[in-house]
This record gives structure tokens, sequence and C-alpha cells, in this order.
């Protein structure tokens, strides 16, 4: 294709046929149809009269005999000196042939091209030069049926669009009454049965507190409940956790928004528990239910007050037993806390901690105490993934009772040192020392049973324990004074062994 910069205008030499004319840059773009050709020279003697062309009828008045007339081809117009005849070497050629030569009229009269523009003379003297245009007449084309009938269609379809459209957009929606259906007085009143989730909450939430504790390393939110109707608590000990310094301060908030301040009347790290006392008279205690009594799939409720959020309840069952559960600092024994846990996936989350989790007869079987995290989380702070652990309820009241009583709690032991690197089957008492401790105790529960250094605990009351903390809350969930049974290997005998649980110092 000729690029603009290779077309340029190149006057036709006259006396050229088609085929030795140049190619128009400008030649139709489908390829079946040349465009006019450019206009030439063309001599008279070349022209042949036009089949479509009129006759002219002679022009009044005297004629040169020497001048020949000159057919103007269609859309064109010459300026000629007046009364003169100059043939123009730019003259466009005839499609039609070449007429005789005729004179040209003065203001070619009677030429039917009436709507050509008149003719400006040129001043006297000036050469006869033509102005050619050359006019192009298109064919009209018009649209057939099968397209006139579906654009008449969519123009209907436009408008009766638009005119829905802009009805719509010129009403006022706005009435003067809403008139909105209203039920009728006592119509739908929906009886909620004391073991629904709504009765079961309307008789826990009253019996619930939030707890604010503000110290020296800041401020902790946390849960409990109602002990007691003269005023006593209980939570998680991991909650009150600064009540040692003295300018530490523990606010309750109670369902109905009322604060009272409260002291700690005891608290114990091993089990993780607390028992708060506010003077306050008349409340409404929670019933401790059986936590030996609840299994896999039992419908539980858990209340409190998760990120601050006092009075939230939260529904799920229970999903496991027997959960070994440590909190605290693992670097301290001595603040380490062993739960033989509930498991559930109600939601709990921070700030649940020491609330309540009820069964469906509204008695407590637990207290929330822990949530798991994915494995590799480094977050101290995270939510529920459908994993919370809760104090069995047996627990809390021997331990409460404790505190209450003496302000001090103690556990049950066996007088064991456990070997953690061990990784064999079962659990395996260390055969040496550690720092300064025996493996087996002197005169304790364990070497009163026949039990030695290197020997590994399999099972406890049929129950098999592959880790050291299974053993140890398995243990702490009995009381001092119990008897259990152990299932030992030594070498490559294995006995049962009887063991009378004895009861752990006190501080």
């Amino acid at each position: 294709m000729t690029t603009p910069d290779d077309a340029q205008a190149v006057p036709v030499p006259g006396g050229q046929t088609p085929a030795d004319r140049p190619e128009s840059p400008f030649a139709s773009p489908s390829g079946r149809r040349a465009l006019p050709p450019t206009p030439g020279t063309v001599t008279v003697e070349d022209q042949a009269p036009s089949p479509a062309e009129p006759e002219v009828a002679p022009a009044t008045g005297p004629r040169p005999a020497t001048a020949p007339e000159q057919v103007r081809p269609p859309g064109s117009h010459w300026s000629v000196p007046h009364g003169s005849v100059q043939p123009s070497p730019f003259a466009p050629p005839n499609p039609y042939g070449t007429p005789a030569p005729q004179p040209v009229p003065d203001r070619w009269a009677g030429v039917p091209y009436a709507m050509t523009p008149p003719v400006q003379e040129p001043p006297p003297g000036a050469g006869g030069v033509p102005h050619t245009v050359v006019l192009h007449r298109k064919r009209r084309r018009t649209l057939s049926a099968a397209w006139l009938v579906p654009l008449l269609v969519l123009a209907l379809a436009a408008g009766a669009i638009g005119g829905v459209v802009g009805s719509r957009l010129g009403e006022d929606d706005h009435l003067a009454d809403a008139g909105l259906p209203v039920a009728a007085a006592g119509s739908n009143t929906i009886v909620r049965s004391p073991e629904s989730v709504a009765g079961i909450a309307a008789g826990v939430l009253p019996s619930v507190v939030s707890i604010q504790v503000d110290g020296p390393e800041g401020s902790a939110t946390g849960s409990g409940f109602v002990l007691r109707g003269d005023g006593y608590l209980v939570t998680n000990n991991h909650v009150i956790a600064q009540a040692d310094d003295a300018a530490t301060t523990i606010t309750v908030t109670f369902v109905d928004g009322s604060e009272q301040e409260a002291s700690v009347v005891g608290r114990t790290a091993d089990y993780d528990l607390a028992v708060l006392k506010v003077a306050v008279q008349g409340l409404t205690p929670l019933l401790l239910g059986d936590s030996d009594l609840v299994v896999v799939g039992d419908a539980v409720v858990a209340v409190g007050a998760p990120l601050g959020l006092a009075g939230t309840v939260t529904t799920g069952i229970v999903s496991a037993l027997n959960r070994p559960v440590s909190a605290g600092d693992s670097d301290d024994p001595d603040d380490q806390a062993f739960i033989n846990a509930i498991q559930t996936d109600a939601a709990i989350n921070p700030g649940n901690s020491g609330g309540p989790l009820v069964n469906a007869a509204g008695e407590v079987i637990g207290i929330n105490s822990a949530i798991a995290q994915p494995p590799g989380s480094t977050s101290l702070v995270g939510g529920s993934i459908g994993l919370g652990f809760a104090i069995p309820s047996n627990q809390v009241r021997r331990t409460s009772n404790q505190l209450i009583e003496t302000g001090r709690a103690t556990y049950p032991i066996i007088g064991v040192l456990l070997d953690q690197r061990y990784t064999g089957e079962g659990v395996q008492v260390s055969s040496s020392a550690q720092e300064d401790r025996q493996p087996v105790t002197a005169d304790g529960p364990a070497e009163r049973a026949g039990i030695h250094p290197g020997d590994v605990i399999l099972a406890i009351d049929g129950r098999p324990v592959t880790d050291p903390d299974e053993l140890i809350v398995a243990i702490r969930a009995r009381t001092p004074g119990d008897t259990i049974v152990l299932h030992v290997r030594s070498g490559s005998s294995e006995r049962d062994v009887r063991v009378k649980l004895d009861e752990s110092p006190t501080d």
C-alpha cells in the first residue's frame, strides 16, 4: 500500500491510455472497483458525443467560424477568455467519446447544469486556464426489510424502556403512612423452656461477673461467677496474677452494671484457681455439677466477658475429656498449672477465663481457662479456633473449699521425678537425681508401692499414658488419700501396683 510519503500529485500527460497511467494511491480499498481516473489532457479529436448528454441549443448572436466548441464533462466548469476558444492541456478526459468541435458560447446559455457555480471571468489578457472539479456520483443505498424490521422493533423497545424509566424517576416513593404490618398482641408469643439456650442464659447470666485488674504491669480482664450468696466468687489465678502487689486493684462488675472492689481469699497456681470476696450480700450462686458424669457430645454453654464484652453467651458441645493442659511459666514449676481438662468447641476467647461452662441443666461443669493455638504460633493473644479447655467442676469444688477454709490448696502426689527426655512407650521414672532431688522420694507413696528408678509407668487406672503431663494431670485430678492403680514395667516384666496418694507439702 502506498504511504502518504510515497503519494504525490503527478499530472497525467495528455494522450495516455488508462494502461499507461500510474496507479492512483486512492484506489478503492475493496480491490474490486477502481476509483475514477485522474484527470488528464484530452485532445479535441479524441472526444465523442455522450449518449446521455442532451443537445445544447445554439446561442443567439454570431459565432466565430474558426472556434471549435468544447463539451464540458459532467461536474466541471471552465473559465476561458470571453468569446474565445482555448484548448487546455489539463482538460479532463471525456469517458463518452470525442464529439465534433463546437464554438464556445459566451455565457454557456442553455447548458443544463444550472447548479454549477457561476463562472468568474478572468481579467482581460489572462490565459485561458480551466479549473477542474471532479465530482463522483454515489449510488444511494437503502436498508432492506431484513434490517429495517429489527431496527424498528429495537427503537420501539428503547422508547418503551425509556418511558418506564422516566416514569419511575419521576415518581415519589414517600408515603404519608407506611402502614407496615404489625403482629397481633400475644399471637406470636415464644415459649422458651428452661433447657433451651435462652432459658439457660437467663438463669446463669445474673450470677456471672466481669473482673478488671489494674496493677503495675498493666490491666487485665477476665470473668468469674458467684460461689456463695455472701460475696464469694471464683475465677482463674492467671486473671489476678498481679494480686501480690499491694498497688493492684481488682474491680468486679455485676450484670446490672454495679461495681465492687474485691479482695483475694486464696489462690493456687497448681490448679489455676482463685477465690475473691466482695462486700455484697444476697447474691445468687451457681450450682457446681458433677464433672465425672460429663460425656463427649453433651451440649454446653460458655458465659463470660470475652474481650471485655460482658454477658456474652456461646454454645457448643463437649468435644473431648481428660485433655492434659499445662499453663503458666514452663521455666518455673512453682508457677505452672496442670489441668485434666474438659475440651469444648464453644467459642472461648481472651476475657472468658474464669467464666462458667454449664450443661443443659444450667449446672457448672467447668471453668473456662485456656484455648489452643495453631502449631508454630508465637502470639500471646489469640482467638477461638474451636478448641477450648475448662477445669472440671469437681476439681473446682475441692480446691475452692480449701481456699475458702485455709487460703491455700494442696494437690496429691506419688513421690517420683519423671524423665522429660524419655520418648518410648509410657512415662519413665528418672534413673538419677535431678537438682538434688531423688528420683523416688524416700518412704513416699511410690517407694512404698515398689516403684524403682528407671521403671516405666504405662497406665493409670487402666488409661494409657504417653506423656509426663498426662500422668501428672491424672494424679492431680484425684484427692490426697485416694488410691490409684498404676501399670508398671520393670525391665522386661510388667505388673499392676496400688498407690495411695499423698498430699503435697504446703508453703
